[in-house]
């Protein structure tokens, strides 16, 4: 059986003396893996269009229930080498990359998943790729230096979103067993909760009413237009984390991607 579809790479690696697996998210089966037939050979007729990132319309072969269909063809759509050609922009992206490929199950279809993915992509490389970290004051109203790019605030925005369409979002309005008003996150919750329901449960991280305005800006503002968004590097970074720590907590570990991008930062 013989499908088609449009796909962006996520990954790649070797499988015999000359083949491939390459990973794909695609618009129309969701997370797949493709066996790819000697692409590292100097004549393949594939090219350069397993680079990671390649967004490329392919075909492949296979029963519907293969585990290993083949690719049969790749014509290159959008190539996003920009981002490549960026090392800091490329392992911040492969971030994200690793978070899709951790949370979504392999064919289950989610076309807001590809849409947002793709517009990341095309967000970073129109806006992104030469601008200056920013600054800002704390909430306090002390200066401090709030080291993140615009990059930053788009990759952000990725993750909320992303785990809105996957159904792993944190709560962060009102309490997630009562839905009165509270302002203490848990982790092992993921969700606000009053004082109330919050008996017995230790650790609570202390959300402000501006975390929640900046948290509901990244989820509902148009990504081409994130740049004008001018939070505080304080309230970044509270955001930031808890989002961060949200992942953690459902993946019982951190994104590897985002520990190395970390270190390099320090």
């Amino acid at each position: 059986m013989l499908s088609r579809t449009e796909g962006l790479v996520l990954s790649t690696f070797p499988f015999g003396e000359a083949d491939l697996i390459a990973t794909y998210l695609t618009l129309d089966f969701g997370l797949i893996k493709l066996f790819v037939k000697s692409p590292r050979k100097i004549k393949s007729r594939f090219g350069s269009s397993l680079e990671p990132l390649t967004q490329a319309r392919i075909s492949f072969w296979g029963k519907e229930d293969a585990n290993l269909p083949r690719l049969t063809q790749s014509d290159i759509i959008h190539p996003f080498h920009i981002i490549r050609d960026h090392l800091r922009s490329f392992l911040k992206v492969s971030e994200i990359i690793e978070l899709t490929m951790n949370f979504i199950p392999e064919r289950d279809i989610n076309k807001k998943v590809y849409a947002l993915f793709l517009t990341t992509l095309q967000a970073i490389e129109q806006h992104c790729s030469d601008l200056p970290v920013k600054h800002g004051a704390g909430e306090d109203g002390k200066k401090v230096k709030g080291r993140f790019s615009c990059e930053d605030l788009i990759l952000n925005q990725y993750k909320i979103r992303f785990l809105t369409h996957a159904g792993f979002a944190p709560k962060l309005d009102v309490c997630g067993r009562c839905g009165q008003k509270g302002f203490s996150f848990y982790i092992s919750q993921g969700s606000i909760l009053c004082d109330i329901c919050a008996k017995g449960i230790d650790s609570p991280i202390r959300i402000s009413p501006a975390v929640m305005h900046f948290y509901d800006d990244l989820l509902a503002w148009d990504t081409a237009k994130i740049n004008r968004l001018k939070p505080s590097g304080m309230l970044f970074s509270k955001v930031s984390d808890i989002i961060n720590m949200h992942i953690k907590y459902i993946l019982t570990k951190p994104l590897k991607s985002g520990v190395f991008v970390q270190s390099l930062s320090g």
